[in-house]
């Protein structure tokens, strides 16, 4: 028999090692990195009582491949999208945490004697949370619909992007071995620039050609092309300078954005599986337990630095977002503890050698150690605002309650200006940028072909031309981009100063054109500047009245737009449920949710009378789906079945309840209508003088069975009444908020009165 390579057998014992000991550690409800972690350990040269891994090379070689792909997986998830949706509460709440472990990471390590260095990397290890304990808690524990765990799971969102951006801070901080200003400056441009490069191509390409050849994606071959682009991206990013990481969260969040992302996770999610398993369990096997004794101290001090200081930082930066203090304790205690990306930045340290090999078997102690207490840091939250409540004054409210809790919101009343500038100033960064990258490509690529192959004065002539031409769209995007819009029109029609300023931002758009053009006319006729000064201006002021271009640019931006919606599009008509019914609602702490019914509940087989979901739980059933039917405001002799997904709506506490009571966790995000006619609608009915509404109780009112609509909620003197009985009276002035198919609604007056 032919001997087997090394490779095989090691691989095999770290597989089967880990499989039995994440088996022993689901029986015993811990997460599964731990298990992976304490499988490292057993079979690495530290414990000695089972075979060992024999080739330590591969097995770094294996870890590398998932961090690559645990990125990748992680950005498949990640999108821009969502960064976007969970807006300036969890950016703030982020910022602060981070930057504080960062400084205070940075301290503690100067205390205890290590290198410059070795303290900012530790800085780093210490300010990020594990997405995968805390989600493995969170459900454990059923308090996913709980309010805390949405912006506990928008600042893991947020984390993950400022992850990558400090690895790539920290690798140009550890080749450099300085701390020189420009310099870092500079290496968060150029990171943007890629950023935005690699996303708008990517955007652009990525999702026409999935669409173009859909009928020819079999899983197999999809599988294997989005590996290989991942791995493209993976060697690009390196090759100009960035980590492999950086490449394949970048890839993972452009294939995010397309048609074919749930698929594509679906099918890279056992090779995320088998070979983060590898990265863990080499984590494992750098714990040295003679390492652990000799530094029990600092791992002890480390220790309570991420319990405590995680806890204080998370929850001032939840309470700086606005929220009130409970909430952000609970945040905060849930935040308490490091994971997975501290391994990463470990790792970065070391390939990178800027840190001793002695912290990384300190940073998995402190990480096992603070994985074991999240749970109990999660149910000490509310103990702990109960304390503090009782000894805050009474002037104080405001944290109490949040001083975002009685915000107004109404985006009719936003500032011209403020929109304005946001359009602009995005779409010039992002035109500005793709030019960029045309000219580099251009100069790269094009221009030294044309001059090698046209001689003289005329090859550089031939090359500007067609490095502009290249150009020209973005360029005249950069110049004419939302300079009609509804904004500008309003604002110039205002005042003379906003007309002066208006002409001034135009200007400066022009001045960024001629500048781009200028980068491609100085290098090709170095010694008449002046001349191409004019010759510039002319240029762009051209650019600016081209019919042609604009018609390339706005088809080109089309395609973009269309590429970067078509995803949300397509959800958004397959949901049951308007969207904007779903932030109507949420704008009074109400949410439109949709939840399955197990196959094995106990409820199934029930009418919804008998289950009386309003009394027991709080909620409203608007809907029920089963199959291709959809049940829109159903009555109470509807019976449940298994498989149903029922559309509730209540507050965070009150679906919570209905989770448990249905013994089960939303988790399936699949949707199954497209018939946007059909979707549940929301809308306001004021019960004004002569309303025959007035002075009746809601079941004398049989609103339901006249109209198909339901009442979701009363204001009343300003507040809102959620806990509506059948014996409510209506009074006037009431404002009821309904749900019910926009057809229904529009009627609900002539339905009610028939």
């Amino acid at each position: 028999m032919s001997h087997l390579p090394q490779i095989v057998s090691d691989l095999a014992l770290i597989l089967i090692t880990a499989g039995i000991v994440t088996i022993v550690f689901k029986l015993l409800k811990q997460p599964v990195v731990l298990g992976y972690i304490v499988a490292g350990f057993l079979i690495s040269p530290h414990f000695g009582l089972l075979p060992d891994v024999a080739d330590m090379t591969n097995v770094s070689a294996w870890a590398e491949i998932g961090i690559i792909f645990l990125l990748f997986a992680l950005g498949l998830e990640f999108s821009f999208k969502k960064l976007m949706d969970v807006g300036g509460q969890a950016s703030i709440g982020t910022l602060i945490n981070m930057g504080s472990m960062i400084a205070i990471g940075y301290i503690i390590g100067q205390l205890m004697g290590w290198t410059n260095m070795e303290s900012i990397f530790l800085g780093g290890m210490l300010s990020m949370s594990s997405t995968t304990i805390i989600i493995k808690a969170f459900n454990d524990m059923g308090l996913q619909k709980k309010k805390f765990a949405g912006i506990v799971f928008g600042m893991l969102i947020v984390e993950d992007l400022a992850a990558i951006l400090m690895m790539v801070l920290l690798s140009t901080i550890a080749v450099s071995q300085h701390f020189e200003g420009m310099e870092l400056a500079e290496s968060v441009l150029k990171l943007m620039f890629f950023m935005v490069i690699w996303f708008v191509f990517g955007i652009f390409l990525i999702p026409t050609l999935l669409k173009k050849f859909k009928k020819h994606l079999s899983d197999e071959t999809l599988l294997v092309l989005a590996i290989g682009m991942c791995l493209g991206m993976v060697l690009f990013a390196s090759a100009v300078g960035f980590s492999a990481a950086l490449g394949a969260f970048i890839m993972g969040s452009i294939l995010a954005e397309t048609l074919e992302a749930k698929r594509i996770e679906h099918l890279v999610e056992p090779l995320k599986n088998l070979f983060g398993a590898v990265f863990f369990v080499s984590v494992g096997m750098m714990i040295a337990p003679d390492i652990i004794v000799e530094y029990a101290i600092p791992i002890l001090i480390l220790t309570v630095v991420v319990l405590v200081g995680r806890v204080i930082f998370a929850t001032l930066g939840v309470v700086a977002s606005g929220e009130g203090l409970r909430v952000s304790l609970q945040a905060g205690f849930s935040l308490a503890q490091i994971g997975e990306f501290s391994f990463i930045i470990a790792t970065l340290g070391m390939q990178l050698g800027v840190i001793s090999d002695f912290i990384y078997p300190i940073i998995v102690a402190v990480s096992v150690i603070t994985t074991f207490t999240t749970p109990y840091f999660i149910k000490a939250a509310d103990p702990v605002y109960n304390a503090l409540e009782k000894k805050i004054p009474a002037k104080w409210d405001k944290l109490i309650t949040g001083y975002a809790a009685n915000a107004h919101k109404d985006v009719n009343q936003q500032n011209d200006w403020k929109n304005l500038l946001k359009k602009v100033v995005t779409s010039v960064i992002i035109y500005f940028a793709v030019a960029l990258a045309v000219y580099f490509l251009s100069s790269r690529f094009f221009t030294p072909i044309i001059i090698d192959y046209i001689p003289d004065i005329w090859g550089h002539i031939v090359a500007a031309l067609v490095t502009l031409v290249l150009m020209a769209p973005f360029m005249f995007a950069i110049i004419r981009r939302y300079s009609r819009t509804e904004e500008t029109k309003k604002l110039w029609a205002d005042s003379h100063f906003n007309k002066a300023a208006l002409i001034g931002l135009n200007l400066f758009r022009i001045v960024l054109c001629v500048a781009l053009i200028m980068m491609v006319l100085v290098p090709l006729f170095p010694y008449a500047t002046a001349v191409l000064i004019i010759i510039a201006v002319g240029l762009a002021i051209a650019l600016a009245f081209s019919d042609g271009f604009r018609r390339q640019s706005m088809k080109m931006e089309d395609m973009f737009f269309e590429n970067l919606n078509d995803k949300e599009t397509l959800e958004e008509s397959l949901r049951a449920v308007n969207k904007d019914a779903r932030s109507q609602l949420l704008m009074q702490n109400i949410h439109l949710e949709e939840i399955d019914v197990p196959q094995n509940s106990s409820r199934a087989g029930k009418t919804l009378a008998e289950l009386n979901f309003k009394q027991n739980t709080g909620v409203d059933v608007v809907s029920i789906i089963r199959g291709d039917e959809k049940i829109n405001i159903p009555d109470g002799n509807v019976m449940l079945f298994p498989f149903d997904r029922l559309i509730v709506a209540g507050t965070d506490e009150e679906l919570q309840t209905l989770i448990n009571t249905l013994d089960q966790r939303v988790e399936d995000n699949t949707r199954i209508s497209s018939d946007a006619s059909h979707q549940i609608k929301i809308t306001q009915f004021d019960l004004e003088p002569g309303c025959g509404l007035i002075g009746k109780a809601v079941k004398d009112a049989r609103i339901r069975e006249k109209t198909d609509c339901m009442i979701i909620l009363l204001e009343r003197d300003g507040e809102e009444i959620t806990d509506l009985t059948a014996d409510t009276i209506l009074l006037e002035g009431d404002t009821l908020w309904l749900a019910g198919e926009e057809d229904k609604l529009a009627k609900f007056a002539e339905n009610l009165n028939s």
